[in-house]
């Protein structure tokens, strides 16, 4: 009785640990098919295109007669968006964070963080037509020259979408932080601003940094946002009064289906495709190479 006991319990952890190579490999194959099919058709992108005019253009005109590839006007773009979402939401997210943790009592804490964390769940459509309606008209007001469809609103109201990945993240840093570091700066004298500052954000500066770099990403890939408050005109500029394209506007616009498939234009949506997945994968591996240092103790 034993042993077909045994034999049961040991046949039933094979069949678990088949489940999960199963599941890993779903993960692994997905991601090396996504791959595959970028590396192909960009090639393909590449047997026609030179790089000269690639990377030595700031003009990009795939789909009109006289044609341009330069993709530094879609990169300028989406530079620019995520450049004004970042530097909207980091300040604000990071006092937000500050607060929370070391300010804020238990019940105000446990009220506000979960409705924080409710814009994360606002669908990116909305904040679209929320830049294009009120942020645009709104700045407007105040900014000469601004048009109808600019990087400024689109990007700021991107910041308010990426907002609650940096504060709850930061947060949860900044909260993990062991309470002896604080007694002891405050043992030391320190007042409680110069412990927030000098002992408690150093301390979390490794998750404060993930949350930033998964915010950064998170701006870079934004899609529906950009498409219908930012423009669709591929602008090389950095000047946030103007409507500029942004790499997922462009591959938006090519896959609606008004371009045929297999052609040259086509094409291009998967090299600009690849281009974005080479700008996040470097910021995945920033982020790895900066945690690595961390854990080290090298800053």
């Amino acid at each position: 009785m034993v042993i077909d006991l045994t034999e049961k319990q040991a046949f039933r952890e094979r069949m678990i640990k088949a489940l999960l190579f199963f599941c890993g490999m779903v993960s692994v194959l997905t991601t090396l098919g996504i791959v595959g099919i970028l590396v192909f058709e960009t090639w393909g992108f590449f047997q026609h295109v030179s790089f000269k005019q690639f990377f030595g253009d700031t003009q990009w005109t795939p789909l009109f007669t006289n044609q341009h590839f330069g993709i530094w006007a879609l990169v300028s773009g989406t530079v620019l968006t995520s450049a004004v979402a970042i530097g909207t939401a980091l300040p604000l997210g990071l006092l937000a964070a500050i607060y929370l943790s070391e300010f804020a009592t238990k019940n105000f804490r446990l009220f506000v963080k979960p409705a924080l964390e409710v814009l994360a769940g606002i669908p990116t459509v909305i904040y679209g037509y929320f830049a294009l309606t009120f942020m645009t008209p709104f700045l407007q007001n105040f900014i000469p020259g601004l048009s109808g469809f600019n990087a400024l609103g689109a990007g700021i109201v991107m910041g308010m979408m990426i907002l609650p990945i940096i504060a709850s993240l930061s947060e949860d840093a900044i909260y993990a932080v062991p309470p002896s570091l604080k007694e002891g700066a405050y043992a030391l004298g320190a007042n409680k601003l110069a412990t927030i500052f000098k002992v408690v954000l150093p301390s979390s500066f490794s998750g404060i940094a993930a949350a930033t770099i998964l915010a950064i990403s998170r701006a870079i890939g934004e899609t529906m946002i950009v498409v219908i408050a930012a423009g669709q005109q591929p602008n090389f500029s950095f000047d946030p009064r103007e409507a500029i394209q942004t790499m997922t506007a462009y591959i938006v616009q090519v896959s609606l289906g008004d371009t045929p498939t297999g052609t040259l234009a086509y094409q291009t949506i998967f090299a600009v495709g690849m281009t974005l997945f080479l700008f996040t994968l470097l910021l995945n591996l920033f982020a790895h190479h900066l945690r690595r240092r961390i854990l080290k103790g090298h800053l």
